[in-house]
């Protein structure tokens, strides 16, 4: 059984649908890519997965057991077994410290000292060790994404949602990213990655979801998707013509 399962999944605001039948799964310990242009609806399938939308159709289950349409609480409990990573993060206006333990103090999870040796260690990962009592806000935008990388793995998720998370980073950064990523799947935690960049995908992702016009247009193995667009030349397998049948 997939630890995630999205199936005939449907977003619709209004007369515009955004995501149409929408099947996919994600494994312990797997990365999903997830490519497609801007607009194609891959942050609305993030936001649905992380229970903070309802669809118009379809169920999101977690180990076989239905999350999507539940009572809040019940939501919220399946919320807490997973972290998602923004593409443009927030910070709230505090050091980097308090902003990286806010989801262990709002679970109750452990003690203060407890909190701040994992925040030490999170922003030792994400390579900004000393940078705990820095004002959050003067931050640059490649500094702010990996402080909200940081907040999200110090959770220990079960599931990690990542919008383009190296997407405003040098590719000293990106690579280091890169490799905390691929620390966390060997760690049983599946993970889908939003992103555009192919070589990053190609690198990280076990499967690879084509997301063009709001519907899954291919679906495989990453050295199967992205290589065939490649050897057609073609830069985006958005556009390769691919149809690999559920």
């Amino acid at each position: 059984m997939a630890f995630l399962e999205v199936t005939n999944l449907c977003k619709s605001y209004g007369q515009a649908e955004i995501l149409k039948q929408i099947n996919i799964s994600v494994d312990r310990g797997e990365i999903l890519g997830l490519v497609g242009p801007t607009g194609s609806g891959k942050t609305t399938l993030l936001r649905l997965i992380n229970l903070l939308e309802e669809p118009s159709s379809g169920s999101i289950l977690l180990e076989g057991q239905r999350k999507s349409g539940r009572p809040e609480r019940e939501k919220i409990a399946a919320r807490r077994r997973m972290a998602m990573v923004f593409q443009k993060p927030v910070m709230f206006k505090s050091n980097v410290l308090e902003n990286i333990c806010f989801g262990l103090r709002a679970r109750q999870l452990g003690q203060p000292e407890q909190r701040k040796e994992k925040a030490m260690q999170a922003l030792q990962s994400v390579g900004l060790p000393g940078y705990e009592s820095r004002d959050a806000n003067t931050l640059s935008g490649g500094e702010m994404q990996r402080i909200a990388l940081a907040r999200a793995i110090i959770l220990q998720p079960e599931l990690l949602l990542l919008d383009e998370p190296t997407a405003n980073l040098d590719p000293r950064s990106a690579s280091a990213i890169d490799s905390i990523l691929l620390g966390l799947a060997g760690g049983r935690t599946a993970m889908i990655l939003a992103t555009h960049n192919m070589m990053q995908c190609r690198r990280l992702a076990d499967r690879v979801a084509v997301l063009v016009g709001g519907r899954i247009t291919a679906l495989g193995k990453s050295e199967d998707i992205l290589g065939r667009a490649e050897r057609s030349g073609i830069s985006s397998p958005a556009i390769a013509g691919l149809e690999i049948p559920w």
